[in-house]
């Protein structure tokens, strides 16, 4: 059993997850009404926040921001389009756009997001790109292309339906040639992480990110998997 604190540090918010997580393995909600409920703890909380990092789900500054996302580029080896699944604020969207340059490559940033007033918030906060930001829930979403490199979490949707996102984007939303990037997912040290769920769930992990966490005992990660033509090249 894991421990409350690190458990916090892991997810905030995870008690009223669970909650929602108990009515909904009860029948009491369907996936719609997971999500409703979802949007109702996170949306408020993201629009009252005070800094671009509060209004796309962390707690600290901009240094700290980029500790804890820029490794999501470790999975990035060119130029390409981009799109953040959940973008929120469209703050990955621009940290991405700025960090791969930074590393020698051209990113073209894109974003969908399932929460109406925060992709109405993206598309004014990153008014350049406005028309690259979608309001949808990704499971099941036709995008208007496919992408070179497709950022999500997991927690977008309930857990039993995650082997189903990471389908979903697989065959519909990322390149054939293209990349899936997971996360960045907080894990507790020296337990079976979501490497080993990805490949029990039949999927081939090409690569793994780490970085150390605040919390001692939980590291940062994020794991990338290959489409289909890009798997055939190797």
């Amino acid at each position: 059993m894991t421990d409350d604190d690190v458990r916090d540090a892991i997810e905030g918010g995870w008690r009223e997850i669970d909650q929602i997580d108990a009515s909904l393995a009860r029948g009491e909600i369907d996936e719609t009404g997971w999500h409703r409920a979802v949007l109702a703890i996170v949306e408020p909380a993201y629009l009252a926040a005070d800094t671009p990092q509060g209004q796309s789900g962390h707690s600290g500054d901009a240094v700290r921001w980029e500790q804890a996302r820029r490794l999501v580029l470790d999975g990035v080896d060119g130029d390409g389009t981009f799109l953040d699944v959940g973008c929120a604020n469209g703050l990955l969207m621009e940290s991405a756009h700025a960090w791969a340059a930074e590393d020698g490559h051209a990113l073209e940033p894109y974003g969908v997001e399932i929460s109406t007033a925060l992709a109405d918030l993206a598309r004014r906060r990153c008014p350049q790109w406005a028309d690259r930001i979608r309001t949808a829930n990704a499971l099941g979403w036709q995008p208007p292309q496919r992408f070179d490199y497709v950022r999500t979490g997991l927690d977008y949707v309930p857990e039993a339906r995650r082997p189903d996102l990471v389908r979903y984007l697989l065959d519909h939303v990322v390149a054939p040639d293209g990349r899936l990037l997971v996360g960045v997912t907080n894990e507790e040290l020296d337990r079976p992480g979501l490497a080993e769920a990805l490949r029990g769930w039949g999927f081939t992990v090409a690569g793994t990110a780490t970085r150390p966490h605040r919390h001692e005992a939980v590291r940062r990660t994020v794991h990338w998997l290959d489409g289909q033509a890009r798997q055939g090249r190797k």
